[in-house]
């Protein structure tokens, strides 16, 4: 890093130090710990900006020149503008992470996925790789790979230039989330993946068996090595929400961390559409077979699970439910009483939409919290793509000042 670069993270760098040195932040670390040890009251809120990011820090006007220090820079950014005006639960940490490994997705398999981007901002799609059956004999299980060097040059850059003002950590592996439908999709295609349940079953089943089986032996490696680091902290937890709990062990306890000691999380949206039998059978089955080794585990993503929670219980472990904006209320809160954490997350569309009606979104939370009176709750607003430019919706939203 040059100069220019180490001056402009070390101010940004004293700004969210000051902002971590809040008191308030242990208070928040306190009601997501009782919340997630099933002792908490009020809703915890976590508002995440996500894909609007951009619109509130344009990339343009990042002034590193450095990519990891563009990095660095944009993380620190996002955490000053969370201190400054989201008034959510999300405490602000003086934590950077430097992770030695990362679980991999769809780029461990053999293959490379191919998809067709949208001409402008918008969603693209797939492009199959895997055209006929015999094509799937080229995917090949994930192998441990690290770049020792490449991580520790990271750390010390990051140290030299921040060390002495945050507390830069090197850690392990802290997210484990499993997204198997989502790889037979890259690989495979959505609508082709939707036609192969019904077509060629026993050729999914062998596929999804086999994913499994790779991240059986990849997770294998991965604790053996020691590589596992505690999440129960401010750790994004993918179902939704964040990490701190007194229901696992913590950092002072020992020091090879293992499965056993941490969350993990599982999801298939893309079986939205299926009914909850084939969602078992296609989907859970293998699914759990992944999450029985994990101290707590989440499930669930944007798909409506309100007829399928019968399935979802039978994970053990089991702790966070992800509730989409189009669930059943009733009928999950019902289901799942206050023996899981109801991750619900509200319509995003009403923060993104093109007129802001700050009287119907106060109306549409209060309803569907009346909804979930019989559930125990925790709110996580997602999804949100744009903000219209309009960066205030997210602390007007909350009744910052």
């Amino acid at each position: 890093m040059n100069k220019s670069d180490t001056d402009r993270l070390r101010a940004l760098a004293y700004k969210v130090r000051e902002a971590a040195r809040n008191p308030i932040n242990d208070l928040k670390r306190l009601h997501w710990t009782e919340h997630t040890s099933m002792r908490g009251g009020v809703p915890p809120i976590f508002v995440s900006p996500e894909g609007a990011w951009e619109e509130i820090l344009p990339y343009a006007a990042l002034r590193c020149e450095d990519p990891a220090a563009r990095v660095l820079e944009y993380d620190l950014l996002q955490r000053i503008f969370r201190a400054e005006h989201i008034a959510d639960d999300v405490p602000i940490e003086d934590t950077v992470v430097i992770s030695k490994y990362n679980l991999p997705m769809s780029d461990c398999w053999g293959i490379r996925p191919e998809r067709v981007p949208s001409p402008g901002r918008g969603a693209w799609r797939y492009k199959p790789v895997i055209e006929k059956p015999s094509d799937w004999k080229k995917l090949r299980k994930p192998v441990l790979t690290l770049d020792e060097a490449a991580t520790a040059a990271r750390f010390d850059v990051i140290s030299d230039a921040v060390g002495d003002i945050l507390n830069v950590r090197l850690t392990g592996c802290v997210n484990f989330s499993f997204h198997l439908m989502h790889i037979y999709c890259d690989f495979r295609g959505l609508e082709n993946m939707l036609t192969d349940l019904i077509l060629e079953p026993n050729m999914v089943h062998e596929v999804m068996c086999f994913l499994t089986e790779g991240y059986e032996g990849l997770l294998d490696s991965v604790e053996r090595s020691g590589l596992i680091s505690h999440n129960n902290n401010g750790t994004y937890h993918y179902t939704g929400g964040l990490g701190y709990t007194d229901s696992l062990p913590g950092d002072e306890c020992n020091t090879h961390v293992a499965l056993a000691g941490v969350w993990g999380a599982a999801e298939a949206q893309e079986l939205s559409c299926v009914s909850p039998v084939m969602h078992e059978e296609f989907a859970l089955r293998y699914e759990r077979r992944l999450l029985e080794r994990f101290g707590l585990n989440g499930y669930g993503c944007c798909d409506d699970l309100t007829d399928k929670l019968c399935y979802v219980k039978k994970i053990k472990n089991l702790r966070r439910v992800g509730i989409c904006p189009w669930a059943d209320l009733e009928k999950c809160a019902d289901v799942l009483g206050h023996d899981y954490i109801m991750t619900w997350k509200p319509n995003p569309s009403y923060l993104a939409g093109e007129t802001f009606d700050e009287a119907f979104i106060e109306n549409y939370l209060t309803e569907s919290l009346r909804k979930c009176r019989h559930g125990y709750v925790e709110i996580v607003l997602r999804d949100t793509h744009t903000c219209r430019r309009e960066p205030q919706r997210f602390y007007v939203f909350y009744g910052s000042s």
